[in-house]
């Protein structure tokens, strides 16, 4: 049974090629902001809710009004984009029904539209479309065959083709079903995982894999960039310069994470057929502690270093990548529950806070059991983990 997987490359635009994908992104933008704006105007003035399906037929006398902007573009691309924002109005229902924090569609700037995506069949996008070429290339309607830096090799079917836009840069990402699975060979081995700041994981066997910390790693360049930023006057040239060097620094710490998270979770897929991890909520950890004027937060410069720490590691991403390279690996991955692992005995099972020493010591109070404070937790990780296991089995 095939999974869902993304692939992404660097595109390679000709110039007249980085024109044209700039002016579709624009122009996609545009749409998507006009079908925000006619839901607004409807439920305030009417109090009618208009839906997707209505704002699709428009298409068509849109494009024909249109001929040399909106109508130069696939109208599957359009389409989707109109379901992007139908996504965001059901995002925001959801949440209001939840009682959670809403967040109301926004008009898109042009620094927050930053991708365009067509279905792959017969919708104005071809991936490989001359097969006979040496030089890989995607299809794009109204821009033209455009080169792609290929890396590794597509499998699955094509389903949808985006292009998104990153600094200067554009990528293709094709996500493909069925992409068959690629199974290793059982080793019998089980782990728990601690995730920490000042190493990335930690297993129950007392591996380490390091934290690489990219953004600290570029502080200094990327602050020197951000105060020449600040000096820049709103609207000139060297302001979009510097603009486009800050973005430049944060896309290559973005990158290293991405490479560094790929590399920890491929060697514990390989290392493991069983992985169990703490089920994180990075959003409530990485909430500010400043609070308010009339009820201020405590220790806030503390909790805002232990936030960007904690950001800068990217459990989330990691995480992630773990799990799609379990399923495609055939390994089981199994989330518990956090709570007092890291204040539990891994020897005797007594939980308390004074059995965490210090951040990377621990010692028992009752039984005098003493190890590597992540080790102990990874231990605690593994068995809650097993347990889970082995319940799920006998139901």
């Amino acid at each position: 049974m095939g999974v869902r997987r993304s692939f992404r490359f660097l595109l390679r635009p000709t110039a007249k090629q980085a024109i044209a994908l700039t002016q579709c992104l624009e122009d996609h933008r545009q749409l998507y902001n006009a079908a925000l704006e006619h839901r607004r105007t409807a439920y305030r003035k009417a109090g009618v809710t208009i839906a997707y399906n209505q704002q699709s037929a428009e298409l068509k006398e849109i494009r024909r009004a249109d001929p040399y902007g909106q109508g130069r573009w696939s109208a599957g691309s359009q389409q989707q984009t109109l379901r992007r924002l139908d996504r965001a109005f059901a995002a925001f229902f959801r949440r209001v029904k939840a009682g959670q924090k809403a967040g109301y569609p926004r008009f898109r700037g042009r620094r927050r539209f930053d991708s365009v995506q067509w279905p792959a069949v017969k919708n104005g996008a071809a991936w490989d479309s001359q097969p006979h070429d040496p030089v890989t290339r995607v299809y794009l309607l109204g821009i033209g065959h455009v080169r792609v830096h290929q890396h590794r090799r597509v499998s699955g079917t094509v389903k949808t083709i985006s292009v998104k836009r990153e600094g200067a840069r554009w990528f293709v990402v094709l996500s493909c079903d069925d992409v068959p699975a690629e199974p290793l060979p059982a080793t019998g081995a089980a782990a728990g995982i601690d995730m920490g700041v000042a190493s990335l994981v930690t297993t129950s066997d007392g591996g380490h894999l390091d934290n690489q910390r990219h953004l600290t790693a570029c502080a200094d360049r990327l602050a020197a960039a951000q105060r020449d930023l600040a000096r820049r006057k709103r609207g000139s040239r060297r302001r979009r310069e510097a603009v486009a060097r800050v973005a430049a620094l944060h896309a290559r710490v973005r990158r290293q994470r991405l490479d560094g998270a790929h590399k920890a979770a491929l060697a514990l897929v390989r290392a493991y057929d069983v992985i169990a991890h703490e089920d994180l909520r990075i959003t409530n950890m990485t909430r500010s502690a400043s609070g308010t004027v009339e009820a201020p937060g405590r220790n806030v410069a503390q909790k805002a270093g232990l936030n960007r720490s904690i950001l800068d590691a990217g459990w989330g991403v990691f995480l992630t990548i773990l799990a799609g390279k379990a399923e495609s690996a055939g390994r089981e991955l199994i989330a518990v529950d956090p709570r007092n692992t890291s204040r539990t005995c891994s020897r005797c099972g007594h939980c308390a806070k004074g059995n965490r020493v210090t951040q990377a010591e621990f010692r028992c109070q009752r039984c005098g059991h003493a190890a590597h404070a992540d080790v102990n937790a990874a231990k605690n990780i593994l068995r809650a983990g097993l347990a889970l296991r082995e319940a799920a089995q006998a139901a």
